[in-house]
């Protein structure tokens, strides 16, 4: 159960986390919300699977979009950034990615995953390939950010 470890690295550091998902439409936010403690820790959780949604509450740059595509560490890394400044967070979480079994192309295939990471001014992003059914590439990308959330806390 890594979701109470992070839920009490965040009571631990004062913390709190606002996600934007795409891909994983909610479940990083819900996994967190099965801790009893997470109402300590989670500002808001939004689920950003349109690209106007991006834009409209993660303040994603529409030329970044157009020109990298939502599927990109940059673009993921925006959510992370702007979702936590609209939540008055000190983490935040942007996922972007193809959990297939459509959609996929040889550049961005099905099961690639994108990740921002944003905790306490710094930014970092990350790429993985998961390789299963849509549910087993959203269930990978959850567990993924949480350990990745771990680690990065300390």
């Amino acid at each position: 159960m890594n979701e109470k470890k992070l839920v009490l690295k965040l009571i631990e550091k004062n913390f709190h986390i606002a996600t934007a998902e795409s891909c994983t439409g909610g479940m990083l936010a819900a996994t967190i919300i099965n801790v009893p403690m997470a109402s300590k820790v989670i500002n808001e959780s939004v689920v950003t699977y349109a690209n106007e949604a991006k834009i409209k509450y993660c303040s994603v740059n529409p030329k970044t979009i157009e020109e990298l595509g939502v599927v990109s560490e940059e673009v993921a890394g925006q959510m992370a950034r702007g979702i936590a400044w609209s939540a008055n967070a000190e983490v935040g979480v942007g996922i972007s990615g193809i959990a297939g079994p459509s959609g996929g192309t040889d550049k961005k295939p099905v099961g690639m995953v994108c990740f921002g990471i944003f905790v306490d001014g710094k930014l970092s992003t990350y790429t993985k390939y998961f390789k299963g059914s849509r549910t087993a590439v959203r269930k990978k990308s959850t567990n993924f950010a949480i350990n990745k959330l771990i680690e990065l806390l300390g």
